[in-house]
Order: structure tokens, then C-alpha cells, then sequence
């Protein structure tokens, strides 16, 4: 097989839902995380294909929204450009998609990301257009988020209730995941403070009046959060349920740009690699349980690369839920000493369809920093299925 390399990693900062970034597209997102990781790149190289992840379109120009990252990202108008949709493993897929395109000779360099604009999420009149309007009938506005955020086959069950069906599967209490969501957010600031976000964010700039204002850090974090603070918080979606506001991901916005390269184009160009794309897995679960995705999808991804969990240096689950986390961290057995080190979703955000290209860029860069080898990265999605990418240091 082929080999792939991550050559370059960018992504924007999350913003809040809502806050800074709230005006931006979901393609002017991504082509601000692409421009900087093309320009991280070093030079002038020709993009064969461009593959985006996105979730939800929410806005009037979503349909073309790979077409148009590449367009706004300065590439050729004859790099063809592809939208993929896995829910949250929209970002891990479409590097698994540049690396099949590459395995098979159709690619040599692919621009790769995710992005979501979840504050851009509109309303809808459902029915409406060859339905009744008559005199009387009255119309339903949907929040079409929050219809995003519930799964409808084979009932109606929210993503909240998946976690809550884990919490009551695997012995998770409503302090246990407080206890979580407080070291998530306790990472995320060290982390921040420490500058361990600084190779992989690329700063945005936000108007504010007449002016504009540049944001350079992740905008949902809450670095004051106490247990305390946490405990007062209600139950969301259960009667004395574990689920809050304060132990979930943060509904965000934001993008990330992942350029992958096959070994025949970083000799040829020149390029300096940041990992080795070694293997990938996506597997399905029972949409009720669906958090414990990664599960499967990381051993089945290191299964293909002859390693173990023991030969990981970093790991990263992502953090849709603290209670579907610590699922996959008892099952798995996960080693908190090196799982998630720099803070998740909780503290971060999960900007649906941008949170697997924000934990590739992440872990690569990671792995430079900290000389670590391997690192693997993973997510639950929303349905029944996991993802997991294992990568090697260059």
C-alpha cells in the first residue's frame, strides 16, 4: 500500500455559539484553516483534490461548501472539491478519503478538513411547501440543530440519551462525569496557557462595529470552572440524570485544514511531513449506545497497524459526552496519562463536522512537540458508528 503523510495542519480557534465567529460560513471557516495550512505548507504545490466534512448546511451556499473552500483558498478552478458527510467523523473521513484517492493513483496532494457553523443553524417550516397554510392551521417552527442532535430511526432518541444509556450500562455517576468535565476544562487552560495550541490555531479575525478584532484562543472554554459550579447544574435530559450543559461538548463553530501527501509527492516537492498516516477504522454500534463508537474503531484501527494501546503516546477520544468518554475509557482501559493530555470537546467545543480534522492537526502537532511516535485519534458519531485514525510521528 501507498504510503500517506500529513505534510500540514491548521485549524481556526473555536468559537462560542453565538460568540466571535458566529457570522462566518461554514466555508469562510474552512477556507481560513485551509489558507494557513496551505501556507504552512511552505511553497507553491499543485492540489489534485480537495475533500471537506461537514454536518450541518446552515447556510444558503452549503451544498457547494467543499467547491468553495477550495475556490476562497486560492486553489485552481479546475481542483475538483468533495463534501463528505460521517456526522462527527466528518473530519477524520475526509483524510480517510484523500488517502484512498492516493492508495489508487487519482491524488498526490489533497487538501483535507472539516467545518461547521453551528450558531448559523436556522429555523424551518416543515411541510409548508405542498402542505396546508389555510386559515386556522397552525405553523411548527423547527430548531434544526437541535433536530440535528436527535437521532429518529428506529425512535426518537436524543445524543444526550445515548450517553445517559452508557452511564447506566457502565456504572457512570453524575460526579464522575463532573469530576471529568473539570479536568477537561482544568487541561484545555493549562494547555492554552503553556501555548500548546499555538502551532496548530490559526487566529480570525471577527468585526466588532466598525471594527475588527482577531481571536486567537478557543472561545468556549471556561477556565474558571469549579466542581461546584458544575454540580449546581441540572440534568438535561433525564431526571437525576448525569448529562448537563457543563459535562457535554460545546456546540461551537469552527474548521480545520489537514493537507495529506503521498511519498512520491514530499519527494518531489520537497515537503517536510509533521506524521505518517499508518492505518484507519470505522466501525457501527447500536445507535442507542452509540459514544462507545471508538471502542471498536480503535482496536480495530490498531489491529491494521500491528500495535496496542501500549505503543500509543497520545491518545484522543473525543469528548462528545464525559459519560460516553468514561465508557470508552473503562472498556478500553484507557491510560489517562496520555489520553486527551490537552483538554476535548468539553472545554473546547465540538463543531460537529470540524472536531476530526481539529484532532488530527492536534495530535500531529503534538507528536512534534513531545517526540512522542504514535499517537491515534478517535470519535464517536451520532447513529451507531465510531472512527479511529492511527498516525506516526516523521
Amino acid at each position: 500500500m501507498a504510503n500517506v503523510f500529513i505534510v500540514a495542519a491548521k485549524r481556526t480557534p473555536f468559537g462560542a455559539f453565538g460568540g466571535k465567529l458566529k457570522d462566518y460560513t461554514a466555508a469562510e471557516l474552512g477556507a481560513f484553516a485551509s489558507k494557513a495550512a496551505l501556507a504552512d505548507v511552505g511553497k507553491q504545490v499543485p492540489i489534485d483534490s480537495v475533500i471537506v466534512g461537514n454536518v450541518a448546511h446552515t447556510d444558503a451556499a452549503a451544498p457547494y461548501l467543499a467547491r468553495h473552500v477550495g475556490l476562497r483558498a486560492g486553489l485552481d478552478v479546475t481542483v475538483p472539491a468533495l463534501t463528505v458527510n460521517r456526522l462527527c467523523g466528518s473530519g477524520f473521513q475526509s483524510i480517510i478519503n484523500a488517502a484512498h484517492e492516493i492508495i489508487v493513483g487519482d491524488a498526490n496532494i489533497v487538501l483535507t478538513g472539516g467545518a461547521e457553523s453551528m450558531s448559523l443553524a436556522p429555523y424551518a417550516l416543515r411541510g409548508v411547501r405542498f402542505g396546508s397554510t389555510r386559515f386556522g392551521v397552525d405553523l411548527k417552527l423547527e430548531d434544526t440543530l437541535a433536530a440535528a442532535l436527535v437521532d429518529r430511526f428506529p425512535k426518537e432518541t436524543p445524543m444526550g440519551i445515548t450517553a445517559e444509556n452508557l452511564a447506566q450500562q457502565h456504572n457512570i455517576s453524575r460526579q464522575d462525569c463532573d469530576e471529568y468535565a473539570l479536568l477537561s476544562q482544568q487541561r484545555w487552560a493549562a494547555a492554552n496557557k503553556a501555548g500548546r495550541f499555538t502551532a496548530e490555531i490559526a487566529p480570525v479575525e471577527y468585526k466588532v462595529k466598525k471594527a475588527f478584532e482577531t481571536l486567537s484562543h478557543d472561545e468556549h472554554a471556561r477556565p474558571t470552572t469549579t466542581i461546584e459550579s458544575l454540580a449546581k447544574l441540572p440534568s438535561v435530559f433525564k431526571k437525576d440524570g448525569t448529562v448537563t450543559a457543563g459535562n457535554a461538548s460545546g456546540i461551537s463553530d469552527g474548521a480545520g485544514a489537514v493537507v495529506v501527501a503521498s511519498e512520491q509527492a514530499i519527494k518531489e516537492h520537497g515537503l517536510k511531513p509533521l506524521a505518517k498516516v499508518v492505518s484507519w477504522h470505522v466501525t457501527a454500534v447500536e445507535p442507542s449506545i452509540m459514544g462507545i463508537g471508538p471502542v471498536s474503531a480503535i482496536q480495530g484501527a490498531l489491529k491494521k497497524a500491528g500495535l496496542t494501546l501500549k505503543d500509543m503516546d497520545l491518545v484522543e477520544v473525543n469528548e462528545a459526552f464525559a459519560a460516553q468518554y468514561l465508557a470508552v475509557e473503562k472498556v478500553l482501559g484507557l491510560d489517562r496519562s496520555k489520553t486527551n493530555l490537552n483538554g476535548g470537546a468539553i472545554a473546547l467545543g465540538h463543531p460537529l463536522g470540524a472536531s476530526g480534522s481539529r484532532i488530527m492537526a492536534h495530535l500531529s502537532h503534538e507528536l512534534q512537540r513531545t517526540q512522542g511516535k504514535y499517537a491515534i485519534g478517535s470519535a464517536c458519531i451520532g447513529g451507531g458508528q465510531g472512527i479511529a485514525v492511527v498516525i506516526e510521528r516523521c
